[in-house]
């Protein structure tokens, strides 16, 4: 049962309905065999971007397709209610994306057309073992190298990890607290290598690994706005980077929602279906009570987005909210279905090993609980 939407125009109806059509009919198929044998879906994002779902946030004249962010992240929850590894693949590519398009020089730009269209596959650099999303505690380093930079530490949990043509990379060009700088590098240059990849409990299909830079050297011209200037570049693109973790989670709660109804629908015991039983009926409709108000949290805070106001609290509320109600509709799923549930021959399963690490990436939920509180202080007066 697809989720009832209300969309800004005709144009995004259609593009929802695309992805729609395109999740059901080309990625449903493909998710459980790939996330059994771990193969990553390099293709699938090739055929997203022929179809111009790659790029939806970002303007037409630079291959994008200039919807709203509250259009591109409906997107994503339709991509994730079937198959969640390519849903975050998405908006780990379009989050890569956000520095070169919001900083870039018009020479670096031009680059964009081929990224937004799929053409190139991007990957986010800024974790590290000891600062994980902490951007004030990173410690790789960019020395200053004849005309660009030599490239020297690790970065972790990196989504594309070994499969990305390109990265946007963090790095300290100097040692003071904030002196990031920004930079895009090729995923395949000279003093850039790969860890294996994570062995994970779920999102088996989308590839975690390590990078490591041994004085790797980037261009100056590669390097992306001033050097210092990669913190709040850093900042704004994890703020957007929460919302899309968000309309994975609501994606995903969604999908387990809808095959946990189809179930209890189709299910006889003691001769009427088990959605007749007031027990499974008021547990569905938790679910549901859950799904919708997760997805009202974040689409609150693209409606913000989209107009230019202030949405970083209001993203980290969306993040929070929209994956804890993600690990409870996805255990709950598992529960309506009993025995089945906890089986391999149905997706619910896999929904609630997925849901677990959307509480962890992109600022752990813990952390989420930090910034939203810091908000509430400062706006009521208190430094902190």
């Amino acid at each position: 049962m697809p989720a009832d939407r209300m969309l800004p125009s005709p144009e995004a109806a259609d593009v929802v309905a695309l992805a729609r059509d395109i999740a059901r009919r080309e990625l449903a198929p493909r998710a459980a065999p790939a996330e059994e044998a771990g193969t990553f879906p390099r293709e699938i994002f090739r055929m997203l971007g022929r179809a111009g779902l790659l790029g939806l946030p970002y303007p037409p004249d630079l291959g994008g397709g200039g919807q709203p962010y509250e259009v591109y992240l409906q997107v994503l929850e339709e991509i994730a209610a079937v198959w969640a590894s390519v849903a975050v693949g998405v908006s780990v590519h379009t989050l890569s994306c956000f520095p070169l398009y919001a900083c870039g020089t018009d020479v670096q730009r031009k680059q964009l057309p081929e990224l937004l269209e799929g053409d190139l596959l991007g990957g986010y650099a800024l974790a590290e073992e000891h600062a994980g999303p902490d951007a004030a505690g990173l410690s790789t380093l960019a020395v200053p190298d004849g005309d660009g930079y030599r490239i020297t530490g690790t970065k972790t949990w990196i989504t594309h990890g070994g499969e990305a043509d390109f990265y946007v990379l963090f790095a300290r060009a100097s040692g003071e607290p904030g002196g990031l700088t920004c930079f895009l590098v090729e995923g395949r240059m000279d003093g850039l290598r790969f860890g294996p990849p994570e062995r994970k409990m779920a999102l088996t299909a989308s590839t975690t690994a390590r990078l490591h830079f041994d004085g790797a050297w980037v261009p100056e011209d590669w390097r992306i706005a001033d050097e210092g200037c990669g913190y709040p570049i850093a900042a704004a693109a994890l703020d957007a980077g929460r919302l899309g973790i968000a309309a994975c989670a609501v994606g995903l709660a969604q999908g387990a929602l809808d095959h946990a109804v189809r179930y209890a629908a189709g299910r006889g015991q003691f001769g009427r279906p088990v959605i007749a039983n007031q027990g499974i009926a008021f547990l569905l409709a938790d679910m549901a009570a859950a799904v919708e108000t997760a997805r009202a949290g974040y689409l609150e805070a693209a409606r913000r987005k989209d107009r230019g106001l202030p949405f970083a609290r209001q993203a980290s509320i969306a993040k929070l909210a929209a994956t804890d109600a993600a690990m409870r509709v996805t255990a709950d799923a598992v529960q309506v279905l009993g025995g089945d549930g906890y089986t391999r021959d149905h997706p619910v399963e896999r929904y609630m090993r997925e849901a677990k690490v959307m509480q962890i990436f992109e600022g752990a939920n813990q952390i989420q609980r930090m910034v939203i509180g810091r908000h509430l202080a400062r706006d009521a007066g208190y430094a902190c």
